[in-house]
């Protein structure tokens, strides 16, 4: 049975989108110094320092009988850690994973988990009421569905004759 996940309205996802930008040019700039301030490596700095602080998961967007559906893979991600905010033209989905390694494990000979800070912006193609969107999460696949804004839909206008 999917887990429903809360969805937050918020005005602009702008901001969070600035901070986390900052935070990755901050750690770039880290980068850069620690690497000797090596003058043209910004683009690997920049993307270092993306691996490092977020994961994006992978995503599709499609649309059917006017509702917009979201699907993003998110294995290994509680539910309860899932944060969504939605705008009509913009859905933001972030979430922290956690791995620990614990004694009760034994040894551990190799591990790819990463604990860290998802966070993926999608502009959409189309406004949607972020009043009727809705979230569910089953399997590791979370699942939006968004049902297009009537001011999205396409009109047809004659021209009045003069």
């Amino acid at each position: 049975m999917p887990d429903k996940v809360p969805i937050r309205r918020t005005q602009s996802i702008l901001d969070e989108m600035k901070a986390m930008q900052d935070r990755i040019m901050h750690r770039a700039h880290e980068i850069f110094q620690q690497g000797g301030s090596m003058i043209g490596r910004d683009i690997e700095n920049w993307t270092q320092a993306e691996r490092e602080l977020l994961w994006k998961p992978a995503f599709e967007l499609s649309e059917k009988d006017g509702q917009l559906q979201l699907e993003a893979a998110m294995a290994g991600v509680d539910p309860k850690d899932i944060e969504i905010e939605v705008t009509p033209e913009e859905i933001l989905v972030k979430a922290e994973t956690r791995h620990e390694h614990t004694e009760h494990k034994g040894t551990i000979h190799h591990c790819d988990f990463q604990a860290g800070r998802m966070f993926r912006a999608i502009h959409l193609p189309r406004k949607i009421d972020p009043d009727k969107v809705k979230a569910e999460f089953h399997n590791g696949l979370l699942r939006l569905t968004a049902k297009v804004s009537e001011d999205s839909q396409p009109r047809k206008i004659k021209p009045e004759a003069a």
